[in-house]
């Protein structure tokens, strides 16, 4: 992939190309077709007792009994949530004492872990987790572990059988010792699931978080595994729905779609992860060869970084600046977790691996998704490199070199 970006290229023809699947997927058809019945003549509550009402409860738990298939599981050990933010508030509430986790994780688990009083470990400038570190501030008050599988910020795939063999190695310690504090280890795959296989028993993890969402299914669906002899408390009550874990009336058209929506990524993940690792390589060689000082956040090793995405930074630019210029040319790109954006502050991901606040603040991450293609990067690969250097010339930047004019 051969991509111009000299200031002499010419301006190529306007076009919309959406490069942050990270933050959302758009619904796959074939998962919109799966779901409309249960939108339309398919209504009915599954907890009715009449015919059409059971029919409806058929198709819940034939959708259950797929999304558990496909992660290796048991149907009675999967609880459909409102997403995977719910997943993660009711994996975290199983527990009272003290959650270990990490710098990087996501909000939704960071706020519950300091409710609980949280253990924070550090990552490397890559972003990943030390498991000697995890080993190290595993104290014997620690009843949970929580780290997901993939950062979706910077790409970074965790090294979750590592740490999974440590957790157990500390249960058994405490075993052996008497000491009756139980430890559970939380991992939340959303992220991963276009990227990597996922199976609950491979991970050796006791609660697994997933997304409908982040696999172009519905957004406010998602799932949490929870192994067998885990239990947990509910934090909706009610009607006594998912066992009593999730009180409320299911959303049978949102479980469907994810099941569809989850074997479709099943099905596509082998030959989309090469080619979305193709895209993004080239784009990052691109970017680099006409900005040698724009920084690529994340692990170097392409096996260790999430196939589709390119965090990167320019040093003395305003990534929200940038994120309007390329709005203007019809390029929707992020700056870092869709949560942190929305509030216009620099992440926590990027300080943790310790980006100044002046590379933080230059930062776009772009994540590819199924539809992308490659006249799509040859697009945005000119609108990049034309929005950066009108950045250049506006606060006096050579953009050969990234010093000041």
């Amino acid at each position: 992939m051969a991509w111009k970006t000299s200031p002499e290229t010419e301006m190529p023809a306007l076009r919309e190309v959406y490069l942050d699947y990270g933050a959302a997927t758009p619904m796959d058809p074939l998962v919109i077709e799966a779901m409309l019945p249960y939108l339309s003549e398919r209504f009915e509550n599954p907890s009715a007792p009449y015919a059409r009402a059971r029919a409806a409860r058929a198709a819940l738990e034939e959708a259950r009994a797929q999304l558990a298939h496909l992660i290796g599981a048991k149907p009675g050990n999967v609880v459909l949530t409102a997403g995977a933010t719910e997943a993660n508030n009711l994996a975290l509430s199983a527990v009272d004492g003290p959650i270990l986790t990490d710098a990087i994780e996501h909000e939704s688990v960071l706020a519950c872990a300091e409710a609980h009083g949280c253990i924070a470990v550090g990552v490397g400038p890559d972003g990943l987790v030390d498991p000697a570190a995890v080993r190290a501030n595993l104290t014997p008050q620690v009843e949970l572990v929580s780290i997901e599988l993939a950062n979706g910020e910077i790409g970074t795939i965790q090294p979750i059988r590592q740490i999974a063999g440590i957790v157990a190695d500390e249960r058994a310690r405490r075993l052996r010792a008497g000491e009756r504090t139980p430890l559970l280890l939380h991992t939340d795959a959303s992220q991963a699931a276009t990227s990597m296989a996922i199976n609950v028993s491979s991970l050796k993890c006791d609660l697994l978080t997933l997304s409908a969402a982040k696999v172009y299914g519905p957004k406010q669906v998602g799932l949490l595994w929870v192994a067998d002899g885990v239990a947990l408390r509910p934090l909706v009550r009610g009607g006594g729905q998912e066992s009593g874990l999730r009180s409320g009336t299911e959303n049978v058209a949102g479980a469907i779609a994810f099941a569809r929506a989850l074997r479709l990524a099943d099905e596509r993940r082998k030959t989309d992860s090469k080619r979305l690792a193709a895209l993004r390589d080239g784009l990052q060689r691109a970017l680099l060869e006409a900005f040698p000082w724009m920084l690529v956040s994340g692990p170097k090793s392409p096996a260790k970084r999430l196939s589709g995405l390119l965090s990167m930074s320019f040093p003395g630019l305003e990534a929200r600046r940038l994120v309007l210029l390329l709005e203007r040319l019809g390029i929707s790109v992020g700056t870092g977790s869709a949560c942190a954006a929305s509030r216009m502050r620099v992440s926590h991901v990027l300080r943790a691996i310790g980006l100044s606040d002046e590379e933080a603040a230059g930062s776009l991450r772009i994540t590819l998704g199924h539809p992308t293609t490659e006249e799509d990067l040859t697009y945005a690969v000119w609108a990049l490199s034309d929005a950066v250097r009108r950045e250049c010339a506006r606060v006096g930047i050579d953009p050969r070199t990234g010093e000041h004019a």
